[in-house]
Protein backbone atom coordinates (compact mmCIF):
# COMPACT_ATOMS: atom_id res chain seq x y z
CA UNK A 1 0.00 0.00 0.00
CA UNK A 2 1.88 2.96 -1.25
CA UNK A 3 2.17 5.88 1.71
CA UNK A 4 0.01 9.19 1.59
CA UNK A 5 2.14 12.01 0.71
CA UNK A 6 2.25 15.03 3.10
CA UNK A 7 -0.28 16.84 0.73
CA UNK A 8 -2.69 14.49 0.83
CA UNK A 9 -2.17 13.95 4.52
CA UNK A 10 -3.27 17.25 5.24
CA UNK A 11 -6.42 17.35 2.69
CA UNK A 12 -7.59 14.25 4.57
CA UNK A 13 -7.11 16.13 8.12
CA UNK A 14 -8.79 18.65 6.46
CA UNK A 15 -12.06 16.70 5.29
CA UNK A 16 -11.93 15.11 8.81
CA UNK A 17 -12.23 18.33 10.66
CA UNK A 18 -14.59 19.32 8.22
CA UNK A 19 -16.75 16.57 9.22
CA UNK A 20 -15.87 16.63 13.13
CA UNK A 21 -17.11 20.56 12.54
CA UNK A 22 -20.82 20.12 10.87
CA UNK A 23 -21.24 17.50 13.92
CA UNK A 24 -20.09 19.78 16.33
CA UNK A 25 -22.59 22.35 15.01
CA UNK A 26 -25.10 19.62 15.19
CA UNK A 27 -24.70 18.46 18.67
CA UNK A 28 -24.21 22.39 19.61
CA UNK A 29 -27.84 23.12 17.92
CA UNK A 30 -29.42 19.76 19.74
CA UNK A 31 -27.68 20.95 23.29
CA UNK A 32 -29.57 24.41 22.79
CA UNK A 33 -32.74 23.28 21.73
CA UNK A 34 -32.91 20.70 24.78
CA UNK A 35 -35.22 22.29 26.91
CA UNK A 36 -37.51 22.58 24.42
CA UNK A 37 -36.84 18.62 23.01
CA UNK A 38 -37.06 17.45 26.69
CA UNK A 39 -40.46 19.42 27.54
CA UNK A 40 -41.77 18.77 23.86
CA UNK A 41 -42.28 22.05 23.08
CA UNK A 42 -39.70 22.05 19.63
CA UNK A 43 -42.66 20.55 17.47
CA UNK A 44 -45.61 23.71 18.85
CA UNK A 45 -42.89 26.14 18.20
CA UNK A 46 -42.31 24.66 14.14
CA UNK A 47 -45.64 24.05 13.56
CA UNK A 48 -47.80 27.07 15.50
CA UNK A 49 -47.90 30.82 14.74
CA UNK A 50 -46.33 33.51 15.85
CA UNK A 51 -48.34 36.00 18.92
CA UNK A 52 -46.43 36.24 21.20
CA UNK A 53 -49.03 38.48 23.14
CA UNK A 54 -51.29 35.29 23.14
CA UNK A 55 -48.29 33.02 24.46
CA UNK A 56 -47.67 31.20 21.05
CA UNK A 57 -44.40 31.62 19.87
CA UNK A 58 -44.40 29.15 16.72
CA UNK A 59 -41.86 29.67 13.61
CA UNK A 60 -44.06 28.33 11.02
CA UNK A 61 -44.73 31.34 8.70
CA UNK A 62 -41.07 32.10 8.76
CA UNK A 63 -40.64 28.84 7.92
CA UNK A 64 -43.07 28.75 5.09
CA UNK A 65 -41.64 32.41 4.28
CA UNK A 66 -38.49 31.26 4.25
CA UNK A 67 -39.52 28.48 1.68
CA UNK A 68 -41.81 30.75 -0.60
CA UNK A 69 -38.86 33.27 -1.08
CA UNK A 70 -36.07 30.67 -1.71
CA UNK A 71 -37.92 28.76 -4.19
CA UNK A 72 -39.32 31.76 -6.15
CA UNK A 73 -35.73 32.79 -5.84
CA UNK A 74 -34.22 29.78 -7.96
CA UNK A 75 -36.77 29.85 -10.18
CA UNK A 76 -36.19 33.61 -11.77
CA UNK A 77 -32.31 32.60 -11.67
CA UNK A 78 -31.99 29.07 -13.08
CA UNK A 79 -33.13 31.36 -17.06
CA UNK A 80 -30.64 34.10 -15.93
CA UNK A 81 -28.40 31.34 -15.03
CA UNK A 82 -28.77 29.36 -18.16
CA UNK A 83 -28.48 31.94 -20.60
CA UNK A 84 -25.91 33.74 -19.37
CA UNK A 85 -24.02 30.25 -19.15
CA UNK A 86 -24.64 29.18 -22.61
CA UNK A 87 -23.63 32.94 -23.56
CA UNK A 88 -20.04 32.49 -21.31
CA UNK A 89 -19.75 28.71 -23.47
CA UNK A 90 -20.71 29.39 -26.73
CA UNK A 91 -23.28 31.91 -27.74
CA UNK A 92 -21.32 35.14 -27.21
CA UNK A 93 -18.42 36.30 -29.49
CA UNK A 94 -15.04 35.05 -28.25
CA UNK A 95 -13.54 38.26 -26.79
CA UNK A 96 -16.50 38.79 -24.55
CA UNK A 97 -16.89 35.66 -22.74
CA UNK A 98 -13.54 35.95 -20.65
CA UNK A 99 -14.75 39.75 -19.63
CA UNK A 100 -18.43 38.46 -19.13
CA UNK A 101 -17.33 35.42 -16.54
CA UNK A 102 -15.14 38.07 -15.08
CA UNK A 103 -18.42 40.05 -13.93
CA UNK A 104 -19.96 36.72 -12.97
CA UNK A 105 -17.23 36.39 -10.19
CA UNK A 106 -16.82 40.01 -9.07
CA UNK A 107 -20.74 39.95 -8.83
CA UNK A 108 -20.54 36.92 -6.46
CA UNK A 109 -17.71 38.89 -4.19
CA UNK A 110 -20.20 41.89 -3.35
CA UNK A 111 -21.88 42.01 0.05
CA UNK A 112 -25.11 41.09 0.16
CA UNK A 113 -25.75 44.49 1.97
CA UNK A 114 -24.66 46.24 -1.23
CA UNK A 115 -27.40 44.61 -3.08
CA UNK A 116 -29.92 45.33 -0.15
CA UNK A 117 -29.14 48.31 0.07
CA UNK A 118 -29.23 49.74 -3.67
CA UNK A 119 -32.68 47.73 -3.74
CA UNK A 120 -34.30 50.13 -1.05
CA UNK A 121 -33.84 53.15 -2.88
CA UNK A 122 -34.27 51.44 -6.81
CA UNK A 123 -36.51 48.62 -6.73
CA UNK A 124 -38.65 49.11 -3.69
CA UNK A 125 -40.59 52.27 -5.05
CA UNK A 126 -40.82 50.63 -8.29
CA UNK A 127 -42.92 47.67 -6.73
CA UNK A 128 -44.68 50.14 -4.32
CA UNK A 129 -46.05 51.96 -7.68
CA UNK A 130 -46.31 48.77 -9.29
CA UNK A 131 -48.57 47.00 -6.75
CA UNK A 132 -50.14 50.94 -5.65
CA UNK A 133 -50.62 50.06 -1.92
CA UNK A 134 -48.30 48.72 0.98
CA UNK A 135 -44.26 49.87 1.64
CA UNK A 136 -43.17 48.09 -1.45
CA UNK A 137 -41.04 45.02 0.94
CA UNK A 138 -42.90 42.14 -0.13
CA UNK A 139 -41.48 38.56 -0.65
CA UNK A 140 -41.76 39.47 -4.24
CA UNK A 141 -39.26 42.59 -3.66
CA UNK A 142 -36.70 40.03 -2.06
CA UNK A 143 -36.99 37.29 -4.84
CA UNK A 144 -35.91 39.38 -6.92
CA UNK A 145 -33.01 40.44 -5.74
CA UNK A 146 -32.35 37.31 -3.94
CA UNK A 147 -32.28 36.04 -7.64
CA UNK A 148 -29.60 37.83 -9.05
CA UNK A 149 -27.53 36.99 -5.73
CA UNK A 150 -27.66 33.38 -6.17
CA UNK A 151 -27.48 33.95 -9.81
CA UNK A 152 -23.43 34.20 -10.10
CA UNK A 153 -22.89 30.71 -7.88
CA UNK A 154 -25.62 29.05 -10.15
CA UNK A 155 -23.27 30.43 -13.17
CA UNK A 156 -20.34 28.80 -12.08
CA UNK A 157 -21.48 25.59 -11.50
CA UNK A 158 -23.26 25.82 -15.27
CA UNK A 159 -20.23 26.77 -17.36
CA UNK A 160 -18.26 24.32 -15.73
CA UNK A 161 -20.38 21.74 -16.46
CA UNK A 162 -20.81 23.17 -19.89
CA UNK A 163 -17.04 23.06 -20.19
CA UNK A 164 -16.42 19.94 -19.19
CA UNK A 165 -18.19 18.46 -22.22
CA UNK A 166 -15.70 16.07 -24.25
CA UNK A 167 -14.39 18.21 -27.25
CA UNK A 168 -14.62 15.46 -29.47
CA UNK A 169 -18.35 15.47 -29.17
CA UNK A 170 -18.83 19.18 -30.16
CA UNK A 171 -16.62 18.80 -32.65
CA UNK A 172 -18.77 15.79 -33.65
CA UNK A 173 -22.03 18.48 -33.80
CA UNK A 174 -19.99 21.19 -35.83
CA UNK A 175 -19.04 18.33 -38.66
CA UNK A 176 -22.69 17.71 -38.90
CA UNK A 177 -24.21 20.61 -39.30
CA UNK A 178 -25.60 21.45 -36.04
CA UNK A 179 -26.13 25.26 -34.99
CA UNK A 180 -24.63 26.67 -31.28
CA UNK A 181 -27.98 27.16 -30.49
CA UNK A 182 -28.93 23.29 -31.73
CA UNK A 183 -25.51 22.30 -30.26
CA UNK A 184 -26.24 24.06 -26.43
CA UNK A 185 -29.92 22.50 -26.19
CA UNK A 186 -29.41 18.78 -27.33
CA UNK A 187 -25.62 18.37 -26.99
CA UNK A 188 -24.12 20.28 -24.08
CA UNK A 189 -27.37 20.74 -22.28
CA UNK A 190 -27.96 16.99 -21.41
CA UNK A 191 -24.60 16.36 -21.53
CA UNK A 192 -24.34 18.95 -18.33
CA UNK A 193 -27.19 18.24 -16.35
CA UNK A 194 -25.68 16.59 -13.11
CA UNK A 195 -24.05 20.13 -13.02
CA UNK A 196 -26.56 21.93 -13.83
CA UNK A 197 -28.69 20.45 -10.94
CA UNK A 198 -25.96 20.24 -8.67
CA UNK A 199 -25.88 24.38 -9.36
CA UNK A 200 -29.55 24.54 -9.15
CA UNK A 201 -29.75 23.02 -5.77
CA UNK A 202 -26.37 25.32 -4.35
CA UNK A 203 -28.65 28.11 -5.44
CA UNK A 204 -31.41 27.08 -3.41
CA UNK A 205 -29.14 26.41 -0.25
CA UNK A 206 -27.75 29.74 -0.79
CA UNK A 207 -31.07 31.19 -0.71
CA UNK A 208 -32.75 29.37 1.93
CA UNK A 209 -29.37 30.77 4.00
CA UNK A 210 -29.11 34.10 3.52
CA UNK A 211 -30.15 36.82 5.69
CA UNK A 212 -29.51 40.49 4.85
CA UNK A 213 -31.89 40.47 1.50
CA UNK A 214 -34.69 38.73 3.86
CA UNK A 215 -34.44 41.09 6.77
CA UNK A 216 -34.12 44.18 4.50
CA UNK A 217 -36.67 43.97 1.82
CA UNK A 218 -38.94 41.52 2.72
CA UNK A 219 -41.26 43.41 5.32
CA UNK A 220 -40.32 41.09 8.43
CA UNK A 221 -44.16 40.55 9.57
CA UNK A 222 -44.84 37.49 11.52
CA UNK A 223 -47.62 36.14 9.69
CA UNK A 224 -48.15 33.20 7.70
CA UNK A 225 -47.80 34.76 4.20
CA UNK A 226 -50.97 34.37 1.27
CA UNK A 227 -48.65 35.41 -1.53
CA UNK A 228 -45.39 36.12 -3.11
CA UNK A 229 -47.02 40.23 -2.93
CA UNK A 230 -47.20 39.72 1.09
CA UNK A 231 -44.99 40.86 3.97
CA UNK A 232 -42.92 38.23 5.36
CA UNK A 233 -39.88 36.96 8.32
CA UNK A 234 -37.67 34.27 7.04
CA UNK A 235 -35.81 31.91 9.14
CA UNK A 236 -32.44 33.60 9.16
CA UNK A 237 -33.94 37.01 9.74
CA UNK A 238 -36.03 35.88 12.59
CA UNK A 239 -32.86 34.37 14.03
CA UNK A 240 -31.06 37.85 13.84
CA UNK A 241 -34.23 39.96 14.84
CA UNK A 242 -34.52 38.03 18.16
CA UNK A 243 -31.08 37.46 18.78
CA UNK A 244 -29.86 41.39 19.01
CA UNK A 245 -32.42 41.96 21.47
CA UNK A 246 -32.86 38.52 23.77
CA UNK A 247 -31.30 36.12 25.11
CA UNK A 248 -33.57 34.56 27.56
CA UNK A 249 -37.22 34.87 26.63
CA UNK A 250 -39.33 32.07 24.61
CA UNK A 251 -39.04 34.34 22.03
CA UNK A 252 -35.59 33.88 22.22
CA UNK A 253 -36.02 30.17 22.60
CA UNK A 254 -37.86 29.90 19.53
CA UNK A 255 -34.49 30.93 17.29
CA UNK A 256 -33.16 27.07 18.35
CA UNK A 257 -36.38 25.63 16.17
CA UNK A 258 -35.17 27.90 13.55
CA UNK A 259 -31.76 26.60 13.84
CA UNK A 260 -32.60 22.94 13.91
CA UNK A 261 -35.35 23.59 11.14
CA UNK A 262 -32.05 25.35 8.83
CA UNK A 263 -29.82 22.48 9.55
CA UNK A 264 -32.14 20.02 8.55
CA UNK A 265 -33.08 21.67 5.35
CA UNK A 266 -29.76 22.01 4.54
CA UNK A 267 -28.92 18.39 4.89
CA UNK A 268 -31.75 17.57 3.59
CA UNK A 269 -30.73 19.29 0.28
CA UNK A 270 -27.38 17.81 0.41
CA UNK A 271 -28.86 14.18 0.38
CA UNK A 272 -31.36 15.09 -2.39
CA UNK A 273 -28.30 16.58 -4.27
CA UNK A 274 -26.24 12.58 -3.39
CA UNK A 275 -29.04 10.58 -4.09
CA UNK A 276 -30.16 11.83 -7.41
CA UNK A 277 -26.43 12.43 -9.15
CA UNK A 278 -24.19 10.11 -10.26
CA UNK A 279 -20.85 9.38 -8.14
CA UNK A 280 -18.31 11.09 -10.60
CA UNK A 281 -20.35 14.27 -10.76
CA UNK A 282 -20.93 14.77 -7.01
CA UNK A 283 -19.53 18.24 -5.50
Amino acid sequence: MSRLSPAERALQLTTVCCGLLVAAMLALMLVLAWPLLHSGQLLSLIGGDWQPAAGRYGIAPMLVASLLLAMVAVLLAVPLSLGTAFAAVALAPPLLRSPLMLGVRLMSGIPTVIYGFAAVFALVPLMRQWIGSGSGFTLLTAALVLAVLIAPTMIVFFVGGLRAVPQSYSLAADALGCRPVDKLLYLLLPQAAPAIAAGIVMGLGRALGDTMIGLMLAGNSAIMPESMLSTGRTLTSHIALVIAADFSSMEFKSIFACGIVLYLLTAALVAILRRALPATARP
